[in-house]
């Protein structure tokens, strides 16, 4: 008995009474057809148990079906910290509903940079999202003058720079952490910061000052730390405030791992919180809940943020010009620390 042949895109058309062109733009992911074209498509390959050839639809449409995910950290900094994998689990669900594949990408060194800059410029993604990108970093800038959208988490460093970005308040979220920690009585208020080299740190450094001349606390460098969104830098800076500020009642730390080590640090010091010093955090990571005691932060929508910076890469891959770029709200979680 002869083999039955393999269905083909002409017979997916026939069925669902399509062009093959149709067909193929529906099987290819594009956005631009009708519902009711794509219902019939979709229903007529399901019953032909149709199964497109990537390699071949790649030569015809000139994409890959493939999104990367670029972080821009050490590989322990990206299983030590829970905003990554949360903003990866946001920018997959949305690309698993065009059908899309997250390519996962950490970058540590720069001849890791070098290559993913070689394969990008390649053909084998469609677009990039960048994650955690320090200072004036130039590759989304040349990935994106090449023509591969871009788009980034977090204001880029630069404010020159045109790749456009999904990022949360940050200032506002810091003013409420501050506002928070005068409205529970607290005088003597400091905060570790995040990294300088990011925007992210710089904001919400703002935002605490802002707050602070808005109580008409007199601002200096004193009152801040540097620290490195880890536990350690938090742990680090707090027992520099310490020293500085050994009577310091407040504290607001740029992320909750910071915050973390800010509670470690208190409890080495024999300062019980929220008694003696009261803490806020940043994000509303998994930790911050399970901590002890638990903490008080200010949440950001991390998963929605990551649905929308794959959503706006999906646009820019189907041909739209430009996307505007996206600031989500945040709110205070209070808990026992402050």
């Amino acid at each position: 008995m002869p083999s039955q042949s393999a269905p083909t895109l002409d017979s997916v058309a026939a069925r669902a009474g399509v062009s093959r062109a149709t067909a193929g733009r529906v099987l290819s992911g594009y956005a631009r057809v009708s519902d009711s074209a794509r219902e019939a498509v979709l229903k007529a390959a399901a019953e032909l148990s149709y199964v497109p050839n990537q390699a071949a639809r790649s030569l015809v449409t000139r994409r890959s079906g493939s999104v990367a995910l670029v972080v821009v950290e050490p590989v322990e900094r990206f299983f030590a910290d829970s905003y990554f994998p949360l903003v990866l689990s946001g920018a997959q669900a949305q690309l698993a509903e065009r059908e899309v594949q997250l390519v996962l990408v950490v970058l540590s060194t720069q001849r890791e940079r070098e290559r993913f800059e070689r394969y990008a410029r390649g053909g084998h993604v469609d677009g990039a999202i960048f994650v955690s990108v320090h200072g004036a970093d130039p590759l989304p800038q040349h990935l994106r003058e090449a023509g591969l959208p871009v788009v980034l988490s977090g204001r880029p460093y630069d404010e020159g720079s045109s790749v456009p970005f999904v990022s949360a308040d940050n200032v506002g979220g810091a003013r409420t952490a501050a506002a928070h920690l005068f409205e529970r009585g607290c005088r003597r208020v400091v905060t570790v910061t995040g990294p300088m080299d990011m925007r992210v740190g710089q904001e919400r450094l703002e935002g605490f000052r802002a707050e602070l001349r808005a109580h008409r606390q007199r601002w200096n460098a004193g009152l801040a730390a540097p620290g490195d969104f880890s536990v350690d830098g938090g742990r680090a800076a707090t027992e520099a405030l310490l020293e500085r500020w050994p009577d310091l009642d407040g504290v607001f730390a740029a992320n909750d791992l910071m915050a973390a080590g800010v509670l470690q640090a208190l409890a080495a010091a024999g300062r019980s919180v929220p008694g003696d010093v009261r803490v806020v955090g940043f994000d509303d990571a998994p930790l911050a809940a399970a901590a002890t005691p638990p903490l008080t932060t200010v949440r950001q929508p991390v998963i929605a943020m990551g649905r929308e910076l794959a959503r706006m890469v999906l646009a820019l891959v189907d041909g739209q010009e430009s996307v505007p770029d996206v600031v989500a709200p945040t709110e205070l979680v209070q808990r026992a620390t402050s």
